[in-house]
């Protein structure tokens, strides 16, 4: 019984190394046509040469099976699903093929009769092609065709370009995790613009919520144990310290002659662990070489006052906006690091973009600190006038410096209103600012700093000193009741632009959403390692790494849901976004969602990535 049980697990290693290899060399296949496997095949002479690459010879008839008068275009699935019908001609097979017309066995073939032959059966070839053939001096000699040379060179010549198409996607796989921004993601796909909703912590939920069209997941708590796994696949990595990692991201002090623009932002921590930001438009006027950078927004300006934030990963992701605000299409993403800043180089067309911000939430979570005590916000002078605490004061200013998202020094109207959504859930109309504006600092219909401060000090005077406004505020802008800001990450983005000002204004502030998910997923499926699971290969898991964080996504292409079972209880030094070792996602049928996002736990040593995804 154990013989037999190695011997079934030996064989479906194999079928599962089979499947993985037949998957890879699709892809490489595909990827020496078109540059993404998200791109179309548009036309017969485009099938042809994508399966010539795989390593088949397809026939007009085979080419017509697949390419009917009602096709207009095949996918990349379509692709692969041929391949496994139209198989790779065998040596074997050639050779009884010229066996039929070699009466006599001799191994050669007359050049009058090669010529009569592929001229007038089958599929006939003009003169001028099979002179092509006959003057290869490879196999050919004395007016004869050596077939068994023929098929040599044949064979070789078929294994060459799928090894040579393997080497291109090595190569390109190895270029985009060290030349910055020499890939451009383009997909057909639409993603719809999110409409925009408050999302404050005092009324922050609302009974409209946005469904995610495909790969909604849902993650539950440990998995009973009387559930049973029937198919799976196993990834690992090993890293290497990752603390300070520098790779060729151009710095903005070598650009400091292009056009720039800039814009603060933050991720909020929201109770249920959903994290909301700034999402942004920016325009660029014409067609120019763009710098992109993200990173968290360094406000340690008072003494004694640490920023916990600095160490929140931040991805910045970039989708082009085409005939109107429901279209945007993925570009890329800021995928080099510059220690704590994340970077993007490439070229951008003129036209509308759309800035998504991201972060993984392996480091931005919920955490239960002990505070021995609550810190104070208010106090009575000698004159019995309220004031603020030196401590509210740095927290305000650290607020005043995160909510003023152009940096002038002032906040606008839009800016306060960002600052309203997320502490109030309301907005202040023109009205409403205008009696702002009789009562506190302005500049230029804008908010100075002291303005701020004498709005938050009129809220505690409204309470008769009770600072129960003011910690909804503080609170539902990341601060604890030590006055740290825990549960959230100010950052800031720099646009630069070789041949044009760009512009860049907050449109929303809310939760990424299906649109945002869909995106990660496509960056991670162009850039990342697919593996077909072992016993099901309708779901796939694909892995990308980079220095700093390691992602999964989860594909079913099946017609039903399915539950996955995500065990990390053999990874060392990792820090994954669902703080469990081990949980389970349901993935909706034909769709993929993103299994977890994973770092170090300390940046300073290695880490050792085990993954195994199975199904329940």
């Amino acid at each position: 019984q154990k013989a037999t049980q190695s011997e079934n697990s030996r064989v479906k290693k194999f079928q599962h190394s089979e499947e993985e290899i037949f998957y890879m060399n699709c892809r490489a296949a595909y990827l020496t046509v078109f540059k993404s496997s998200l791109e179309n095949i548009k036309s017969k002479e485009q099938l042809c040469l994508v399966l010539q690459q795989a390593g088949r010879n397809p026939s007009q008839k085979t080419l017509n099976k697949y390419w009917t008068s009602q096709t207009t275009t095949l996918n990349f699935d379509d692709f692969c699903t041929i391949l496994k019908k139209e198989k790779a001609a065998t040596k074997n097979e050639l050779l009884r093929a010229f066996g039929k017309i070699d009466k006599d066995s001799s191994g050669y073939i007359l050049h009058d009769e090669l010529y009569k032959i592929l001229t007038t059966r089958g599929e006939k070839m003009t003169m001028d092609e099979v002179s092509a053939i006959t003057k290869l001096a490879d196999f050919n000699s004395n007016g004869k065709l050596d077939y068994n040379k023929f098929c040599d060179l044949y064979m070789t010549t078929s294994e060459q370009c799928c090894k040579t198409a393997l080497e291109k996607l090595e190569v390109d796989s190895r270029l985009r995790r060290q030349q910055f921004g020499s890939q451009v993601e383009t997909s057909s796909e639409v993603i719809t613009l999110p409409v925009s909703k408050p999302s404050p912590r005092v009324s922050r939920k609302t009974d409209q919520k946005l469904t995610p069209v495909k790969g909604d997941s849902r993650s539950s708590s440990r998995p009973s144990s009387a559930q049973t796994c029937k198919a799976s696949v196993s990834i690992t990595i090993s890293m290497s310290a990752s603390r300070n990692r520098s790779t060729k991201l151009i710095e903005p002090s070598t650009v400091k002659e292009w056009h720039c623009a800039q814009s603060k932002g933050c991720f909020y921590l929201e109770d249920d662990g959903e994290i909301i930001s700034h999402k942004y438009r920016l325009h660029v006027p014409q067609r120019s070489a763009v710098c992109i950078t993200i990173k968290p927004l360094n406000l340690c300006q008072v003494e004694g006052r640490s920023c916990q934030w600095l160490s929140v990963d931040t991805v910045l992701y970039v989708l082009k906006e085409n005939e109107n605000q429901d279209n945007l299409q993925l570009v890329s993403f800021t995928e080099q690091q510059n220690k704590e800043m994340f970077g993007w180089k490439g070229e951008l067309g003129s036209g509308v973009y759309w800035l998504f911000p991201f972060t993984t939430g392996c480091r931005l979570k919920k955490v239960k600190t002990q505070i021995t005590g609550e810190a104070k916000l208010v106090y009575r002078g000698e004159d019995g006038e309220l004031a603020l605490t030196k401590e509210l004061r740095a927290a305000l200013l650290e607020v005043f410096e995160t909510i003023d998202l152009d940096g002038n020094g002032l906040l606008s109207l839009e800016e306060y209103n960002f600052f309203e959504l997320r502490t109030s859930g309301e907005k202040c109309d023109e009205e409403a600012w205008a009696v702002c504006k009789e009562n506190f600092d302005m500049k230029k219909n804008e908010l100075t700093r002291q303005g701020f401060m004498d709005l938050n000090l009129m809220e505690a005077n409204d309470r008769e000193g009770d600072p129960s406004d003011l910690w909804v505020t503080l609170l539902s802008l990341g601060y604890n009741k030590a006055l740290e800001m825990i549960e959230a990450c100010p950052f800031v983005i720099d646009i630069y632009a070789e041949k044009c000002k760009p512009r860049i204004k907050a449109i929303f502030l809310e939760a990424g959403g299906w649109q945002l998910n869909r995106a990660i997923c496509k960056s991670v499926v162009n850039k990342g390692e697919a593996k077909v699971m072992d016993g099901c290969e309708n779901v796939i898991v694909y892995t990308c790494k980079t220095d700093t964080r390691i992602t999964s996504v989860i594909e079913n292409k099946s017609e039903n849901k399915v539950i996955i079972h995500v065990n990390n209880e053999h990874s060392k030094n990792c820090l994954s976004n669902r703080g469990l070792t081990v949980f389970a996602i349901e993935v909706a049928p034909k769709s993929m969602t993103v299994s977890q996002h994973v770092m170090p736990l300390n940046e300073q040593e290695e880490w050792f990535y085990n993954c195994v995804h199975s199904l329940l």
